[in-house]
């Protein structure tokens, strides 16, 4: 039932009047009803019902006004529709000068973004709330979903493009010629009775030399240099003297972590040190192979010194002395025993980063390179063990991007990225082959999100053209985060490691997973659903193509 608020107010004609049982009820009396006296403060009442202090309205009832109840409640509209209008356009000036990446998107990026169906799996122990905090801060662009097409469109060129083409293997005379210094240096022969490739050098310094004075390592990094203070102080005590001359123990890796970053080699790192045979350099990733010994520290401040090979080879002392020490313990006990400490290296770049080969090798006329960092370690190692471990490449460069990024991080300016990225390589692909493509620096400086790392096939067909099958451990982090002991026991037998006691074992399979993604983004969320379908359209071939290669579909990551 309606009511009259001010029946000293004019009416519409169309109003039901006599319902107002406050003002034409039986009991009521002019001279004591405040509205018929003209009263300047109504009662406002509701469902019969007197509102409290806080509900009561002040209405002016003069008669003159020009306006009815019915326009003043439109007019009140009218006011707040206003002021919410002001508040907002304040608002969006605000988001404009600030540049805001978050909330309203004032700027139309050339590939929109949207929500579609279905649940992304949590990565990284991410709760379920974030989840769904996500999804609804998503809804606002879910009308840019319309755009997905024309990406689809620049995949499905790339596809049509995509050609495995055998790799033809450089002949070592070739390699010599590239890296003459590193091939005086390095012996084609180690020692008979040591697992790990190891050989004697002459030391021809004194005893007042600093062995380590040029160390680039030392020179270049705040953070290295108490660990060679260290070899310093120790240096003289291990040095080998026949027939008046000193020798030092020079080592290689016997195996070499390769990668991929952001698929788990640190935790791998973490728990294969622990085991008592197995040493490391001391220096988890020197990035020698791919980016030191070129001058590299970061491609875009330019080039540095090139780290000769002598500096690789003093991160592997420590190491060096520990095998020294069996080897001489033997020799006091007139026997001739086998050195099983074995030494690895773990740069996660090992396996896929070329990019200084345009600066220092002469170009192809196809734009590919004539020497990969594989055919420089095959030169000196032919029996090196490598162990590689692969990630679902679209959560890889999710990770990759968080932990890179260093502002403005969201899962929509990933977004953004991936699409100019996507862009770069079409644009590449149009021109020049697949392993061009992989190999371009240009194009890998450019891309703003790195997507050419998870093109895993590319990179372990070009590795299998110099090393054999049996030598190449591939494994998956999604299978060593569900078993920890599983995965280390293959690694283990791959390395034909000794037994470990109980004690060791639970040691190394029980620590914590090393490494994992930072709490401040984890709350950033997952990726919008749109970028991981873009996404694992784009992987599709090549993980197709990959588990071709090992025998096992679970490289298509089908469940992730």
């Amino acid at each position: 039932m309606r009511h009259c608020i001010n029946c000293c107010i004019q009416l519409l004609p169309n109003d039901l009047h006599k319902q107002c049982f406050r003002c034409r009820g039986s009991n009521h009396i002019n001279q004591k009803c405040p509205v018929c006296k003209q009263g300047n403060i109504i009662p406002l009442y509701v469902d019969s019902k007197q509102m409290n202090l806080l509900a009561v309205l002040e209405v002016r009832t003069d008669h003159n006004e020009s306006w009815n109840g019915f326009f003043c409640l439109r007019k009140g509209k009218l006011c707040s529709l206003i002021f919410g209008l002001i508040i907002m356009t304040l608002v969006m000036a605000s988001y404009i000068l600030t540049g805001a990446k978050h909330g309203l998107l004032l700027i139309p990026s050339p590939f929109h973004y949207g929500a579609f169906t279905g649940n992304p799996n949590l990565m990284d122990n991410e709760s379920l709330s974030e989840t769904k905090d996500h999804y609804q801060s998503s809804k606002i662009n879910i009308s840019y979903v319309r755009d997905y097409p024309s990406i689809k469109l620049i995949i499905d060129t790339i596809t049509s493009k995509i050609e495995f083409i055998n790799r033809q293997r450089p002949d070592l005379e070739d390699l010599k010629k590239q890296e003459l210094h590193m091939f005086s240096i390095i012996p084609n022969k180690f020692l008979p009775n040591s697992k790990n490739p190891c050989w004697y050098e002459e030391y021809r310094g004194n005893t007042t030399t600093d062995p380590y004075t040029t160390n680039s390592y030392a020179l270049y990094s705040k953070r290295f240099r108490t660990i060679f203070d260290y070899l310093r102080k120790v240096f003289w005590n291990h040095l080998y003297h026949y027939k008046d001359k000193h020798y030092r123990l020079r080592c290689l890796p016997h195996f070499y972590i390769i990668g991929q970053p952001k698929c788990g080699t640190t935790d791998l790192y973490d728990r294969l040190r622990l085991h008592p045979d197995v040493r490391f350099s001391a220096i988890k990733e020197p990035h020698w192979w791919t980016r030191k010994r070129f001058g590299i520290i970061r491609l875009r401040d330019g080039f540095h010194d090139r780290y000769p090979v002598e500096d690789y080879l003093d991160l592997f002392d420590l190491a060096a002395y520990q095998i020294q020490g069996v080897l001489q313990s033997d020799v006091t006990k007139g026997r001739s025993k086998m050195n099983h400490i074995i030494v690895g290296e773990a740069s996660a770049s090992t396996m896929w980063d070329n990019n200084a080969w345009v600066f220092f090798y002469d170009n192809s006329t196809d734009g590919e390179p004539p020497f990969l960092i594989q055919d420089f370690i095959h030169a000196f190692q032919p029996h090196a063990k490598l162990i590689v471990m692969l990630r679902d490449p679209v959560e890889r460069l999710y990770s990759d991007y968080l932990y890179f990024a260093s502002a403005n991080k969201s899962a929509e300016d990933f977004h953004e990225k991936v699409a100019e990225s996507l862009q770069l390589f079409e644009n590449c692909m149009l021109d020049y082959s697949l392993r061009a493509c992989v190999y371009n620096n240009t194009l890998n400086n450019a891309m703003p999100v790195r997507l050419q790392v998870g093109l895993y096939v590319v990179y372990l067909l070009d590795w299998l053209t110099v090393f054999d099958k049996g030598q190449i451990l591939v494994l998956r982090l999604e299978d060593h985060a569900s078993n920890v002991k599983y995965t280390m026991h293959m690694v283990f037998q791959f390395l034909d490691l000794g037994p470990i006691s109980e004690k060791q074992e639970a040691l190394i399979t029980k620590s914590p997973a090393s490494n994992t993604r930072r709490p401040e983004d984890r709350n950033l969320g997952p990726m919008l659903p749109t970028t991981k379908a873009i996404l694992r359209d784009f992987y599709r071939p090549f993980n197709t193509k990959l588990a071709q290669v090992l025998f096992d579909d679970a490289f298509l990551w089908k469940k992730t």
